[in-house]
């Protein structure tokens, strides 16, 4: 019988040490004593490094003016997550193993003065084996980061990114850098006799799934609606190996938020030991929805369909892009989720795109999409950089890549939201057919994105692929060129442009629109000092890091001057975000099904901007923009 423990349950402690005198952990002779350089404060896992430190005084809150500048020695050292495993988990079995869903992003694993392994790689989970780890009454542990790369901030060059860490961190124009270092997910020890469940996960389709894993034995399938069972089967390790398909199960559609019910089941699989007992088991909430992707109307014979069609029900998507939270992502409650979540159900989205510079989401955002019927467009962890948005052609950097798009699909693919896989963000190349510049999306070709097509249509194959976003002849819709057939997915823009722009709009599906506007006076006010945002110019160190999104120079055209007070541009800006992303919304939808969808850039603010594209604000309350697409979104197109 296999037995899981929550590390979370149990003491931890942080130590930050200068690089590798935390070695004697690993029963090195250091030739010194090895004494940390920040002293050890309380902890807990999940956490980051940057949380912990606030909480113990070390550092200031990074949200604050220009505080986070002052958390930045932190990337500097290496810090160590440590506690004490008790004897009496050690003697459920001789099988141990410590499993890691969310390290960030590299570092070392040692347990009772030896070292157990190595990690790398922010986005995938990791095992270490501790069979051999010496059973003492306290077993100490200790979860070592090492120093994070120096840079993966938005101007970069894609091309050379070979780091597996979410690249937002280090700096985007809506975000200052907070390199986060730490235990972002959940951290268990699994003891067992080695007879158990491995590599287990579930594909969809319309009427079943197919299930695929390891077993030494046969297996119970369980399918249930609340107390009624509605699948009951044996299966044998041979056949769930090769997939075992379960289909036309008397179950009901899932269905995105305002178009129907959003039914799930409880999916139970276990093994039976030889004394009878259940000896593992594995379990995922499951919905079966049909999804179809048709043309526009009167699009390019050659475009890309762009209606998405589910359970054969032609839907106009509308949503947001989904960024993190917070930069300390590893931080996040529930409650941080489902107030969002819930904000953007009751404004009538159906769709988030989880974008490509960040992370594969937490289960409970997953969940919690379930739950409120919103759509997951999940990028893989790939994304533009200004200079260079060329995807890595290296081939080791793309077998290192496999087992990561492998990950995300074998991870979130049972869940009823998960819409599409995507390639990444914004990756493309120039006009003029060259590698370095912007304006014309990377094909499908590339060999990076052919590997995720190829990975995606043998896991996943009832879903659809999006070699990168934005596709089609064209990243950007240039309004001379309307009525060529060059618009299909297009991104922007993101700060005004003429009605006309949008009462010509040709393109078939708008994955990225936004416009600025101001934070609410209050967030203002709390982590800024009185006075000190304005003027709205570059030379003001608070705007110099926001530059996108300074709007001194459209004030002072329908003023004739720079504003006089800080509620004075709050207004303005506000107004001019929700007219411009109202008139945007309607113009879009309106012209359903000649195009396919309205995706706004972007949903919230993970830090207190001055001024940013997020309708909702810092603590995750709805701006003017919000209630003005809330009047597009919860209307339907004939109705508009």
């Amino acid at each position: 019988m296999k037995t899981i423990h929550d590390l979370s349950s149990l003491d931890w402690t942080l130590t930050g040490y200068a690089p590798d005198t935390w070695r004697f952990f690993a029963g090195t002779d250091l030739g010194a004593p090895s004494v940390s350089e920040v002293v050890t404060l309380p902890a807990r896992v999940p956490a980051s490094v940057q949380q912990l430190l606030l909480e113990g005084g070390v550092i200031p809150d990074w949200n604050y003016k220009l505080a986070s500048r002052e958390a930045e020695w932190v990337e500097n050292r290496q810090w160590v997550f440590a506690t004490t495993l008790p004897r009496a988990w050690f003697e459920h079995g001789a099988k141990r193993r410590l499993h890691c869903a969310g390290l960030d992003a590299a570092g070392w694993v040692c347990c009772n003065e030896r070292l157990i392994g190595r990690f790398e790689n922010g986005f995938v989970e990791h095992d270490f084996d501790f069979s051999a780890v010496i059973n003492r009454d306290e077993n100490a542990l200790q979860i070592i980061f090492d120093l994070p790369p120096r840079w993966l901030g938005q101007f970069n060059f894609t091309s050379q990114i070979k780091d597996f860490k979410a690249r937002f961190n280090y700096t985007w124009d809506w975000q200052p850098r907070l390199v986060q270092i730490g235990v972002w997910d959940r951290v268990t020890l699994e003891v067992g006799d080695g007879h158990e469940l491995k590599e287990m996960r579930c594909a969809m389709s319309p009427q079943g799934f197919t299930l695929f894993g390891q077993t030494p034995a046969k297996i119970n399938v369980r399918l249930e609606d609340g107390e009624t069972t509605l699948l009951n089967a044996t299966v044998e390790p041979a056949k769930l190996a090769a997939g075992a398909t379960f289909d036309k199960l008397p179950i009901a559609a899932w269905w995105p938020n305002r178009e129907g019910a959003q039914k799930t089941y409880q999916l139970t699989v276990r093994l039976t030991g030889k004394d009878g007992t259940i000896a593992d088991e594995w379990t995922r909430m499951i919905g079966f929805k049909d999804v179809t992707w048709q043309a526009c109307d009167d699009a390019p014979p050659e475009a890309d369909p762009w209606i998405c069609v589910v359970n054969g029900r032609p839907i106009f998507l509308q949503g947001v892009n989904w960024t993190p939270i917070r930069p300390n992502y590893a931080d996040l409650t529930t409650a941080d989720y489902e107030v969002r979540i819930k904000a953007y159900a009751e404004m009538g989205c159906n769709v988030f795109r989880v974008w490509g510079g960040a992370f594969l989401e937490k289960e409970i955002f997953y969940d919690l999409c379930d739950r409120y019927g919103l759509l997951v467009w999940q990028e893989f962890p790939f994304s533009s950089s200004g200079i260079d948005n060329w995807p890595p052609e290296d081939p080791a950097l793309i077998e290192e890549t496999r087992p990561l798009v492998r990950s995300y699909i074998a991870r979130r693919q049972h869940h009823a939201s998960l819409l599409c896989w995507c390639g990444g963000n914004e990756l493309q190349g120039a006009m003029d057919g060259n590698k370095i510049g912007s304006g014309i999306p990377t094909p499908a070709t590339h060999p990076l994105l052919q590997m995720m097509a190829g990975e995606a249509a043998a896991l996943d194959p009832t879903r659809r692929f999006l070699h990168t976003s934005p596709t089609g002849p064209r990243a950007q819709a240039d309004a001379k060129e309307y009525g060529q057939g060059l618009h299909w997915d297009i991104h922007g823009p993101w700060r005004p442009v003429p009605k006309s722009y949008w009462d010509n709009d040709d393109s078939l599906f708008r994955s990225e629109v936004g416009a600025a506007g101001a934070s609410p006076q209050d967030i203002l006010e709390k982590y800024y000092e009185a006075g000190s945002l304005l003027p709205l110019a570059e030379d003001n160190p608070l705007w110099a890091r926001f530059g996108f999104w300074i709007q001194d120079e459209g004030f002072r055209q329908d003023h004739g001057r720079s504003p006089n007070d800080l509620n004075e541009w709050i207004a303005w800006s506000q107004k001019l975000q929700r007219d411009l992303m109202h008139h945007a919304a309607f113009t879009t939808k309106k012209r359903f099904p000649g195009i396919g969808g309205f995706i706004v850039w972007m949903g919230h603010d993970p830090f207190p901007c001055p001024a940013n594209t997020a309708i909702l604000d810092f603590y995750g309350r709805p701006k003017p923009a919000a209630d003005a697409l809330r009047e597009i979104f919860l209307r339907t197109p004939e109705d508009l």
